[in-house]
């Protein structure tokens, strides 16, 4: 188990990626995220960070990512641990939990 807190960020908008009309939305995602991973790794810390892309928060690094999604037309929500983009569109939760597993995460 770790006890270092990873923040898990998700790059969303309000409005459906034009290639994502059958999916849900990135609140729907960010949500459905954040619940399957307190499941799978209970009592063990992570921040979960929702960004829209069209209003970013005024942190540069959150900000340029943002634009990034924007300019790349990656499909969103866009999911980042780390820097690194783990899941886009349609996220998958073995992706993330692998990727959070490098980190120390044990599945519950």
């Amino acid at each position: 188990m770790t006890n270092t807190t990873i923040e898990i960020i998700l790059y969303g908008a309000e409005q459906l990626c034009p290639s994502c009309v059958n999916l849900p939305s990135s609140k729907e995602t960010f949500e459905w995220l954040e619940a399957a991973i307190s499941r799978k790794f209970p009592d063990q810390p992570f921040k979960m960070t929702y960004v829209d892309i069209y209003q970013p928060p005024e942190e540069s690094e959150k900000e340029a990512f943002a634009k990034r999604v924007i300019e790349e037309d990656l499909f969103y929500p866009v999911v980042v641990i780390k820097d690194k983009i783990v899941g886009e569109g349609n996220p998958r939760l073995k992706t993330i939990f692998s990727e959070l597993e490098k980190y120390g995460y044990k599945s519950m």
